[in-house]
């Protein structure tokens, strides 16, 4: 079976790492083939990843960078169409909900291949996102939905896609507990001057909360004011960093771990990150990633967003929806400090979820 899998930003490689193993474990019965668009193109922010975690060199790059949404979307199907002409996959598998992710369901469909999704049944509700629009999209056309947790296949039966619903877990868990040992070893905390539970790590990368001074301005100052002395480590995304230069808000950020202000660090790779947020007493972030990777390591996490398409960290884990406002944040952060959270892993987050994908497919494509 030849499985032709689509990568293009950083959480993507998180997911495809376990399942490009759990393939090659079987060379009998998959030829895996990996095509990384680009669209993280930041060599320490997409290559670091690719070293980290042990994933093979992309059998093709389309280097499309950066640039609007219909301008990376586009330029995805343009370079990814001749691609699976001459590959002829029997299936294309796409994770997550990026740009790239709609653009390969999008061609390999019209092209009539099918379509497995990782990560499919998440909804946030809010259609101004534009991963929500992404989402929907390559679920209404996958032939394969492969969902994380309950509340996934819930929303699937309530939107009835044709494809058949398998949960099967998290994959992006399974790579967390597979690259733990190695990212605790590496003793972030100690390489910052950092007690262990003494610091709090903060991330912001989306538009709605970056391109906006004022609000970039309030979440800053909310999280200095809400972290109440607490030092909070704050690797920029390259996009963010430009932004806080750009509007003037470069006061709110030190290059001193122990002094006011938020530390700001470069991008860090995936293990470094990992030991950082596993050695943290909180995090602050507008990810959807942080928030199940923060639920398996038992550290409380408050979400600056108003809605999460990922409600069973909620439910089930320690998260908590602040939204933007400046008085919930500090109030969230606040809260959160004041509560002890406890490591939980909802059913199939066992790091086993890429062999059920494996599986899948050997039940699907017979030899």
């Amino acid at each position: 079976m030849r499985i032709l899998s689509v990568v293009g930003a950083r959480p993507n490689f998180v997911k495809v790492a376990p399942i490009a193993r759990a393939l090659a474990a079987r060379p009998d019965r998959f030829e895996h083939r990996l095509v990384h668009t680009g669209q993280h193109y930041d060599g320490r922010m997409s290559d670091a990843f690719f070293a980290d975690l042990n994933l093979p060199d992309p059998d093709y790059h389309l280097g499309v960078g950066s640039g609007s949404h219909a301008h990376q979307t586009a330029a995805v199907m343009l370079g990814l169409e001749p691609v699976l002409e001459a590959v002829a996959p029997d299936v294309v598998l796409v994770v997550g909900d990026v740009n790239s992710t709609l653009a390969a369901a999008l061609t390999a469909k019209k092209l009539g291949i099918a379509v497995a999704h990782v990560e499919a049944g998440l909804r946030s509700g809010d259609m101004t996102m534009p991963e929500e629009i992404n989402r929907r999209c390559v679920d209404a056309i996958s032939d394969i939905l492969f969902t994380t947790d309950r509340l996934a296949d819930e929303n699937l039966a309530r939107e009835n896609p044709p494809g058949r619903i398998v949960r099967v877990g998290n994959v992006m868990i399974d790579t967390l507990l597979d690259q733990l040992p190695a990212a605790s070893g590496l003793d972030m905390p100690t390489r910052l001057g950092l007690p262990a539970k003494g610091y709090g790590v903060l991330t912001l990368h989306r538009p709605a909360n970056v391109e906006n001074r004022d609000i970039l301005a309030d979440l800053l100052d909310a999280v200095r004011a809400g972290a109440d002395g607490l030092p909070v480590v704050f690797p920029i995304h390259p996009r963010t960093r430009g932004r806080i230069e750009a509007f003037g808000l470069a006061d709110r950020l030190s290059d001193d771990p122990h002094g006011p202000g938020l530390f700001a660090t470069e991008p860090l790779g995936y293990r470094e990150f990992l030991g950082l947020i596993h050695g943290a007493r909180v995090v602050m972030t507008d990810s959807g990633g942080l928030q199940e990777e923060t639920t398996v390591l038992g550290v409380p996490c408050v979400t600056l967003r108003e809605t999460t398409e990922r409600p069973i960290t909620v439910l089930e884990g320690g998260n908590r929806i602040a939204g933007v406002a400046p008085l919930a944040v500090r109030a969230a952060i606040a809260e959160a400090l004041d509560r002890r959270a406890e490591p939980r892993r909802p059913a199939l987050w066992d790091g086993h979820a890429a062999q059920r994908i494996a599986d899948v497919f050997c039940e699907l494509y017979p030899s």
